[in-house]
């Protein structure tokens, strides 16, 4: 999980969502009432869905495991809880349909006084909360929010932990390859920088690049390792700068 930036939404978008609220209060305010609504709100889905996929990574990926397409829009706090809800921009996220139907269904857990215990990508830094072990492909907790985000989303089921695991390869040998073309000033080496940050399991690369130097020869092989200095200069967050690419000196 990586951290994403909420958009703002347009005035008339605003305006229809507004509007399927106070039809959802209107008709009892109820979880039987949301779901009636939503159902029939097509264009206000359509609205938020292609705003999701404008803040989502790369090929519009499930901002929960970062591997599948985020197909659903998912309700972070489920209508069944919260039906006024329903409607509002900031409950919304992209999710693909195993996080979303599979895994998280209606799971909305609290601690003792009342505040969410799930990281919200779009709201907190994952890393706050959470810590990927690259070489196993599982991830850790700090928090009793990062503890339960890991089992409501179930972000390490098998097939994930694989996924990461092939992901630290590949990243690894992208990342040599990144790093010889943008050291001869080829502008290759940009196109192998986007298919990096555009891949499946970006969490994965997003923590390789931010391995403290101390503790990187560690974790990474030998020939991965100079390529990360460079790496972190050009880029952040995930995202490619907008200045222009520079060459090794």
């Amino acid at each position: 999980m990586i951290p994403l930036q909420r958009c703002s939404v347009p005035g008339a978008t605003q305006t229809l969502l507004t509007r399927w609220t106070t039809r959802v209060q209107e008709a009892g305010a109820t979880a039987q009432a949301a779901r009636e609504q939503w159902t029939r709100a097509r264009a206000a889905k359509d609205q938020v869905k292609q705003l999701l996929e404008s803040m989502a990574h790369g090929a519009a990926r499930c901002m929960y495991c970062d591997d599948s397409r985020g197909t659903d829009i998912d309700h972070f706090q489920p209508l069944a809880q919260a039906p006024l809800r329903t409607f509002v921009w900031p409950n919304h996220l992209l999710a693909c349909s195993h996080c979303n139907s599979n895994v998280k269904r209606d799971q909305y857990p609290l601690s003792a006084d009342g505040s969410c215990l799930l990281v919200d990508p779009t709201a907190d830094d994952p890393a706050e909360h959470l810590f990927l072990l690259l070489k196993s492909g599982e991830y850790g907790h700090h928090t009793d929010k990062g503890r339960e985000t890991i089992r409501v989303f179930g972000l390490n089921r098998p097939d994930l932990v694989k996924g990461r695991q092939n992901a630290f390869i590949t990243a690894c040998a992208v990342l040599q390859r990144w790093h010889a073309l943008h050291q001869d000033g080829d502008p290759d080496a940009h196109r192998y920088a986007q298919a990096l940050l555009e891949s499946p399991f970006v969490d994965v690369v997003h923590t390789v690049t931010r391995i403290q130097p101390d503790r990187a020869a560690m974790i990474v092989d030998r020939q991965t390792l100079p390529a990360l200095g460079p790496w972190r200069s050009l880029y952040e967050a995930g995202h490619i700068r907008r200045a222009e690419h520079t060459t090794a000196s």
